[in-house]
């Protein structure tokens, strides 16, 4: 293998494609990136055997081949050379020489034939969305996946795909993130749960606001294709949650309040919360006013902001980290606060539409 190409481009791929490798196995090869030179194309991939990253690059190629390079060590060097241009030279003992300038380097490489096959997805009608509506999708609903659980499926977002309409599901038992929107698509209904890793790709290599996201789904893998990029990844399987029985609780009032002003209050009174002094967040709410104070070994810390709102006055506790990360992502001036009673979760959701509902348990509160 002899190929020639452009030094940064090159090392910003095998940058991307390095989250895609294992960095501990006992399959020495999955520790690499599979380098594929044909066509004046440099195919590089990387794989963990749950998620796999492959994308291609413009190369003058004047010699086939093949190679394994050991990804960190790839990495380190591509990011060091000095010159514009980089030449890998891969001879038939797997001796790979990397020289920029006058700065090179020789590797021990791993034969092409001991990389694992990824799995190949057929699934006839792929779905395709704008990238950006997608990203902002995922983002708005990984937060909620569970870190560890006994249900592995919880560790990442179902997706529920039907006629006209996506929507994205994450839950870790204290709370819920639900997105909605409509798309283009035709095809016959998809629920799958896709690992929380691989959407994370997924956000870091979505580009352009023009740019589409394609997705073939199958049985037991997804393909995701971004740009240039391929993402192959295994989907999560067991029990979801039936969180519809969650949603659809009695609610007894709504309150609607500005959402930068209240997470503002939130945000000042948990300034006494810390990991020494952990203590949940007290909020009142009623028809005009909510009250919101925090008590912990540090002190106390109180505060008001204006509401409009229905239903009886109601005093719940919550885990502020878990209310402030759900605000956060609501892209609305105002949202709604759904009661159903102290001891049941809150709805938040926007003043108009179905964009989003995110559902927050509440701590239960010591009496004072």
């Amino acid at each position: 293998m002899k190929v020639i190409c452009d030094t940064q481009k090159l090392s910003e791929i095998c940058s991307n494609v390095q989250r895609a490798v294992s960095s501990k196995s006992s399959i020495p090869a999955i520790e690499g990136i599979l380098l594929q030179a044909e066509e004046n194309l440099l195919t590089l991939t990387g794989y963990d055997l749950e998620v796999g990253i492959i994308t291609t690059m413009e190369a003058r190629v004047e010699e086939q081949g093949s190679v394994i390079l050991n990804a960190k060590i790839l990495c380190d060097i591509l990011r060091s050379l000095p010159y514009e241009t980089v030449r890998i030279e891969v001879d038939e003992r797997l001796v790979c020489r990397i020289k920029s300038g006058d700065a090179e380097f020789s590797l021990i490489g791993i034969s092409a034939e001991e990389y694992p096959e990824l799995p190949t997805v057929e699934s006839g009608y792929p779905i395709v969305i704008d990238s950006e509506i997608l990203k902002d999708m995922i983002r708005k609903t990984i937060f909620a996946t569970a870190e560890n659980d006994v249900k592995v499926v919880h560790t990442g977002v179902r997706f529920e795909i039907r006629e006209k309409k996506i929507r994205l599901v994450a839950v870790d038992g204290f709370r819920l993130a639900i997105r909605n929107e409509e798309i283009d698509y035709e095809g016959e209904e998809k629920i799958f749960v896709a690992p929380k890793k691989t959407l994370n790709e997924v956000i870091k290599l979505t580009g352009g606001a023009e740019e589409t996201i394609s997705m073939n789904v199958g049985k037991r893998f997804i393909v995701f294709e971004i740009g240039n990029y391929r993402i192959v990844s295994r989907l999560l399987e067991g029990e979801f949650l039936n969180y519809q029985a969650a949603i659809s609780g009695n609610v007894t009032g709504e309150i609607t309040v500005n959402t930068r002003m209240l997470i503002n209050s939130i945000e000042r009174t948990s300034l006494i919360i810390t990991d020494r002094a952990k203590s949940p967040i007290r909020c009142i709410f009623d028809d005009d006013l909510i009250k919101i104070s925090s008590t912990t070994a540090l002190g106390t810390a109180n505060d008001k902001l204006p509401c409009k709102g229905t239903g009886n006055k109601m005093e719940i506790g919550f885990n502020n980290r878990y209310l402030l990360d759900a605000l956060r992502v609501c892209d609305a001036d105002e949202v709604v606060v759904r009661l159903s009673s102290p001891i049941l979760p809150i709805l938040i959701t926007p003043t108009e539409g179905e964009n989003f509902l995110f559902l927050v348990l509440p701590v239960r509160l010591k009496t004072e």
